[in-house]
């Protein structure tokens, strides 16, 4: 039996989640499957990705091949670069330590990225919401300002008014 780690479909129109899962390569997209791994949300920045990585790391030294998407996200989560560095365990290339040295600093880097990113996102969002304040701010005074010129407009009107009748009378 082939098995595959794949994703299926969860979420309604215009707004999918996944489910990571491991299935029979024969089973459909949405179908029966082995095990749920974890879940994919594509839609948020960036995309959030639950994932149990020992099990995703068993089903991968046991033979289960990873669909396209699936392997880009176990390889952003180190869990193919944990596979490649046990592959070299086993081969007797490096010794485990060394693999989980270098799996740990790896790891390390990566979190330090995706904080970064996330603290990006955060304050980009916060200088647009205080640029959209401050162009709210400038129309509130612009408008305030149209509002005193017609005020001052209608005020000067009823004097003006008031003035031109009494220069006819004393003409």
């Amino acid at each position: 039996m082939a098995v595959k780690i794949r994703l299926a479909r969860r979420g309604r129109t215009k707004l999918a989640r996944y489910d990571v899962v491991v299935a029979d390569a024969r089973s459909p997209r949405d179908g029966k499957f082995i095990e749920k791994l974890g879940t994919y949300n594509p839609l948020t920045v960036p995309a959030s990705i639950e994932l149990n990585d020992e099990r995703a790391f068993y089903w991968l030294m046991n033979g289960a091949q990873p669909s396209d998407t699936v392997k880009a996200m176990l390889s952003y989560r180190g869990v193919m670069l944990r596979k490649h560095l046990q592959i070299g365990v086993v081969k007797g290339a490096i010794t485990q330590e060394q693999a989980d040295s270098k799996l740990a600093a790896w790891l390390e880097e990566k979190n330090s990225k995706i904080q970064a990113k996330r603290d990006r996102v955060a304050k980009s969002k916060q200088d647009d919401a205080k640029a959209r304040k401050e162009a709210e701010a400038k129309v509130k005074e612009a408008r305030a300002e149209a509002i005193r010129k017609k005020a001052e407009v209608a005020a000067q009107a009823p004097a003006e008014a008031t003035e031109a009748p009494a220069e006819n009378t004393e003409a």
